[in-house]
């Protein structure tokens, strides 16, 4: 390689002489570079000075932006995502690429200024000979400026043309640009800081940005371990990507890489039998894919992965204005560790993955939460993440919010709603002791439920209707959540107060999947309105907390390329009801896995809770449950529509009637023994729980214990009742490990109208 000097040299007006030579005729030079028509060189001759004096004298040089690294809780990688796929490295680490693009791109870029006169005039010469562009004059420098100016446009197309735009005005305008900042440059850096940031800016194809990225891809080893034949093609590739694209062209990209080598002899930075020794290897590709973006993510946490992108890009920690996100994002260079859980998101993936195929025309979404911290511990669906949907991909996050890549409403929720309802009620002292009786069926008032300005929130009546005609008698709220009871929760909805309830529900952090408040209507109750599994479980996280709810959080620190730790969000934590609100929620939802809904799917061997949900025309069906460690939510049905899953095959299973307990509650089972392995058993603070008097009752009730899946939810709030139940009879045992089905269990017929 040549010496190595500063570019400080000449001054300003000194470069700008030698580049314009004997004559004030820069503009026909210029002019002479990009336009092919002669005539066209005198009106270019004219405005060049002045133009030339317009241009700021400062250049703005944006830090590169790299590749972005995302950790789980314990360190690992989870997955690397880049708006460029760059690693920034330095010249002493690349080893012999320097010398090959000098000598290809740039043979006196030691000996010249920002601008080669010599150059200009060959180019000027052939391509005023030729009558088109067929040599270019830009020295290294220049292109680096170029490539400054395509790096701040982004993906911003049009600004991409306009930096590269080589023909016409602009393209003349253009090369006066890169003449004066490229003086800049010199006066400013070394050569050798030159070409560093020159092979760190450009664009190699195959998705590559500088030449760490560019041997990683084509070599699959850094560039500092390249061979010289290797690092001569890479050089080879600079000044037409697609054109030498080794992948696609081989032949060409051979002629071209062994043109490198030989210019690599003429300039002496290497001998001839050195460049004939490296002619006579193939081109030794070993190309890896690109390991970038949350499709690469590892155990099925690419939802989770775009989740944390969405958090960087939405949460005003990481920048006031959107514009200031996007730049910080698009910057990288980012290690960003989270709160994933590695053993919690394997259950999880595998929970959904056997709970429902990635071919089927439903999605298994999970996610859970840790009670007390907020902190998100894995979030798994069925279906890869990925935008190709003949490979069954999708990128819409099912257990997120619209806002955060969710679906722009949300789902039901059915009767895993029933919870805010009782924990409105035992609030405002109304005893768990509390009775009604019903027939399976009652009519109500609708202008007797309240909004929270006191207002009705309708007219003319609801009739709500329980599962079966047989569910009629007296409940009390433990065996009414037990056997989810769309009667009981309706009065109880009226005498607790819908504006509580609906609050209740705000201040546990339940809002519609657009963002909105839920509605105060008076089916609310029954779950008719559309949430988030996110929202769901951390909601139930509340009450395995004691009643103190904290916002879920992803990240735990993110540290920029330099080295520096950025704020990050914190979880919010505040009680939103009483520890004993919360440990009578906790003592009657563990009913609901011992003898209610939930009782074939609950855990044996630490406290639990949780309640299933199926909505209307089932669907939707859920499952939310917890300990005192995890809460799980459960969320199955449609992905871009919902669809009715009656005579459905759902992960190879055949159900009559899919339901919250048959189908998501296994789904949650698989889930939480996955990630509560090796978790201590803790318990739940014990509460005793008032009993309404002379409410046995017998249990038989000349039905099949199979046909207690009566989760009552859903429903559309203008009269026609929450209808979500159903049958927690599964027709054909599934492969969930660690579960023992009842042995009466069989093809269950529950006559259920999409109520669980």
């Amino acid at each position: 390689m040549g010496s190595k000097r500063p570019g400080g040299g000449q001054n300003a007006a000194g470069q700008i002489a030698r580049f314009l030579g004997v004559s004030a005729v820069s503009g026909a030079v210029l002019a002479g570079l990009a336009l092919p028509a002669v005539g066209a060189l005198g009106l270019a001759a004219r405005g060049t000075m002045e133009g030339f004096d317009e241009i700021p004298a400062e250049m703005e040089r944006p830090p590169l932006s790299q590749t972005s690294t995302i950790l789980d809780a314990e360190g690992n990688q989870i997955a690397e995502v880049s708006f460029r796929n760059r690693t920034v490295v330095d010249l002493d680490a690349m080893g012999i690429v320097p010398q090959a693009v000098v000598a290809i791109e740039d043979a006196r870029f030691y000996e010249h200024g920002a601008v080669d006169l010599q150059g200009i005039i060959r180019a000027l010469t052939t391509n005023l000979g030729s009558g088109s562009v067929e040599q270019g004059a830009s020295t290294l420098t220049q292109q680096y400026v170029k490539n400054v100016f395509v790096e701040a446009a982004g993906d911003d197309q049009e600004a991409i043309a306009e930096a590269t735009q080589q023909t016409g005005a602009a393209g003349l305008g253009r090369k006066i640009q890169e003449i004066k900042y490229a003086i800049q440059l010199e006066q400013e850096l070394t050569k050798d800081e030159i070409l560093e940031n020159y092979l760190n800016i450009t664009y190699f194809g195959q998705q590559a940005y500088g030449i760490q990225a560019a041997a990683e891809r084509y070599f699959s080893k850094p560039a500092a371990d390249l061979e010289l034949h290797e690092a001569a093609m890479l050089a080879g590739l600079v000044q037409s990507p697609s054109r030498y694209d080794p992948t696609v062209n081989p032949e060409t990209a051979l002629d071209r890489r062994n043109v490198v080598l030989q210019r690599m002899v003429d300039n002496d930075a290497i001998t001839q039998e050195e460049a004939d020794a490296a002619a006579e290897q193939d081109l030794g590709l070993d190309v890896s894919e690109p390991r970038t973006g949350c499709t690469t993510a590892v155990d099925d946490s690419g939802f989770f992965c775009d989740y944390v992108r969405q958090e960087i890009l939405n949460n005003p920690v990481f920048g006031e204005t959107e514009d200031d996100r996007m730049a910080l994002w698009r910057l990288g260079g980012l290690t960003i560790q989270t709160t994933l859980d590695p053993q919690a998101q394997a259950a999880a993936a595998a929970a959904a993955r056997e709970g429902a195929a990635e071919t089927d025309p439903i999605v298994a979404s999970v996610v859970q939460v840790e009670p007390g911290t907020g902190r998100i511990l894995s979030m798994a669906q069925s279906k890869p993440y990925g935008v190709d949907a003949t490979q069954n991909q999708t990128a819409i996050n099912l257990n997120v919010p619209a806002a955060m890549g969710g679906p722009d409403n949300g789902f039901q929720t059915g009767s895993t709603f029933k919870p805010f309802t009782a924990a409105a009620a035992l609030e405002n002292g109304i005893s768990p002791a509390q009775t009604y009786e019903t027939d399976n069926q009652v009519i109500l008032d609708q202008s007797e439920f309240r909004d929270c300005e006191n207002r009705p929130t309708g007219t003319g009546e609801w009739e709500v209707n329980n599962e079966r005609e047989d569910e009629q008698g007296e409940w009390d709220m433990t065996s009414a959540l037990g056997e989810s009871i769309n009667t009981y929760f309706a009065l109880l909805e009226q005498q607790a107060g819908l504006c509580d309830t609906i609050q209740m529900a705000g201040d546990l952090g339940v809002r519609l999947g657009n963002g909105d408040p839920i509605p105060a209507d008076a089916a609310a109750t029954l779950g008719a309105h559309e949430t988030s599994p996110l929202m769901m479980a951390n909601a139930y996280a509340t009450f395995a907390n004691r009643g103190t709810y904290c916002t879920p959080v992803a990240i735990t620190s993110v540290t920029n390329a330099e080295g520096e730790e950025l704020d990050v969000p914190e979880s919010e934590c505040s009680p939103v009801m009483s520890a004993n609100t919360a440990d009578t929620i906790n003592e009657m939802l563990g009913g609901v896995l011992e003898d209610g809904t939930g009782q074939a799917v609950g855990l044996t061997d630490r406290d639990n809770a949780g309640k299933t949900g199926t909505t209307d025309e089932r669907q939707n069906v859920w499952f939310v449950g917890y300990t005192p460690d995890v809460s799980t939510a459960v969320r199955v049905g449609g992905l871009n529509e919902l669809i009715s899953m009656e005579d459905i095959t759902i992960g190879g299973q055949y159900y009559e009637r899919a339901s919250g307990a048959g189908v998501a509650g296994p789904i949650w089972r698989s889930a939480m023994i996955g990630a509560l392995q090796g978790v201590p058993n803790n318990q739940f603070n014990e509460v005793d729980v008032p009993r309404a008097r002379d409410r046995e009752r017998d249990r038989d009730r000349d039905r099949d214990e199979d046909d207690r899946d009566n989760d009552n939810g859903g429903g559309n709030g203008n009269g026609g009742g929450g209808n979500d139940s159903g049958d927690t009879g599964i027709p054909d045992i599934p492969d969930f490990p660690d579960i023992e089905w009842p042995d009466t269990w069989g093809n269950g017929n529950g006559g259920g109208r999409g109520r669980d």
